[in-house]
């Protein structure tokens, strides 16, 4: 009996057998079971899809926000170490509760009448949907998932979209090239409604998709820019002008793109979310986020990065790359098994010296024994060396044995990768080399 259900991993662990798919396309479903449950929020709702930067673009917007004194909800997915990471309201991870009560809300209204069979993303995001809605908040901050058009998240009719960089990814589900990707992310757009493009290079797909709906389209080069230069940055559009900015918190030049569409947004929705100069400020001086280009002081450094396409992993390296001179790079490394590995291993080969590769706890990720073969078949450098673990942990064990305490130690792929050397919270490191 599942009303006998009363702790968060037994109902995931309900969900995740509960449908024949793990990922299931379609709205009909999950719109079904919301409208039993009469979901729907009052306050503006902000949604982000695109390929890479959705998580910074939210992260940006709430810090913004809740230093502006507004109750803000961020939904986001997927979680690096525990499911209740999915949902922060007023920046703080939810309570196992909280989602209990969710789920049971979402099955209650799934039995009725005819049973409607849920994925295990399509039930969860119900289940925290139905959490938001209770918080009573000032405002929904909404992550898509995988796409845009057919996500779950998009049963929700948003005030603003913004549509982040666009590259190849999950192409088995959305497409083979950027103009179809676009497409799909171009879903979450609304008649007469905000869209805010922050990719500065974007399909011409999403562009026809605002025309074609009749959003009101954002265009970074167009109706904003911005500028800077080594201390500070400024962003002007539309009625709008923000100067001697502090550059955000979340480290990489990627940012600022995000930072950018992120203003934009603010300022498309200045009328229902005012917001201070202010605010501004310290909301991009406040920001934090796990994972991304995340630097942790120690001896070695190290760096986690949830880079697992080859545009992030591009930025990666350009990041990497800007850090400066270190003696040696170690690089733990874990992805799935659909992922376009050879241009990624390309991209991030001149920085890396020494790679970990890591099997990960799912049946989706390659193995740390094929990413090693794949890169043994595309390595030129003959500086290099190459092992295989069972698990990231293991490979960090591993790399602090081999590393000097100046050399850095590189995290990155997929979130199960980054989120296996977290389990136990953030680590400091001290190379063994230092013990007396």
């Amino acid at each position: 009996m599942t009303s006998s259900f009363t702790t968060l991993p037994e109902w995931l662990a309900y969900c995740e057998q509960l449908h024949s798919k793990n990922i299931d396309m379609g709205l009909e479903r999950v719109r079904a079971v919301a409208d039993r449950m009469g979901l729907c929020f009052t306050c503006p709702v902000i949604t982000v899809a695109g390929t890479n930067g959705k998580g910074s673009t939210c992260a940006m917007l709430e810090s913004i926000l809740g230093q502006a004194g507004y109750k803000t909800g961020v939904y986001s997915s997927p979680h690096l170490v525990h499911f209740e990471e999915r949902l922060r309201l007023n920046g703080v991870s939810v309570s196992a509760d909280a989602l209990v009560t969710g789920f049971a809300a979402v099955e209650k209204a799934r039995l009725q009448l005819e049973p409607v069979s849920l994925s295990y993303f399509e039930f969860s995001t119900l289940a925290i949907f139905d959490v938001m809605q209770r918080a009573e908040l000032d405002a929904v901050i909404l992550e898509v998932g995988l796409g845009g058009r057919l996500d779950a998240v998009n049963i929700i009719d948003t005030d603003c979209a913004i549509i982040t960089s666009i590259d190849l990814d999950h192409m088995e589900l959305l497409g083979h090239d950027r103009e179809t990707i676009g497409y799909e992310k171009a879903g979450i757009m609304r008649t007469g409604r905000p869209v805010v493009v922050s990719d500065p290079v974007p399909p011409q797909s999403v562009l026809d998709r605002a025309l074609e709906v009749g959003a009101d389209l954002w265009r970074v080069g167009e109706d904003f820019n911005i500028s800077g230069d080594k201390q500070q940055w400024g962003w002007a559009g539309r009625g709008r002008r923000y100067s001697g900015l502090a550059y955000p918190a979340l480290r990489g030049a990627n940012q600022l793109v995000n930072a950018a569409g992120v203003l934009a947004a603010l300022t498309a929705l200045r009328e229902l979310l005012p917001v201070t100069a202010q605010a501004v400020r310290n909301g991009l001086a406040f920001v934090e986020l796990s994972g991304r280009f995340q630097i942790i002081p120690g001896q070695p450094t190290l760096v986690l990065d949830v880079a697992h396409n080859p545009h992030s992993v591009a930025a990666l390296a350009a990041n990497l790359d800007a850090m400066g001179f270190f003696p040696t790079t170690h690089a733990i490394f874990g992805a799935m098994a659909d992922k376009d590995l050879s241009p990624m291993l390309a991209k991030v080969a001149p920085v890396l010296d020494r790679w970990y590769f890591t099997d990960l706890p799912t049946e989706r990720a390659a193995s740390g024994a094929a990413l090693q073969l794949a890169w043994q078949a595309q390595n030129t450098r003959k500086d290099a060396s190459a092992q295989a673990f069972g698990s990231p942990s293991e490979a960090l064990k591993a790399a602090i044995a081999a590393a000097d305490p100046a050399d850095r130690i590189v995290v990155f792929g997929s979130f199960y990768t980054v989120g296996g050397i977290l389990q136990e919270g953030i680590p400091r490191l001290h190379a063994a080399h230092l013990n007396p």
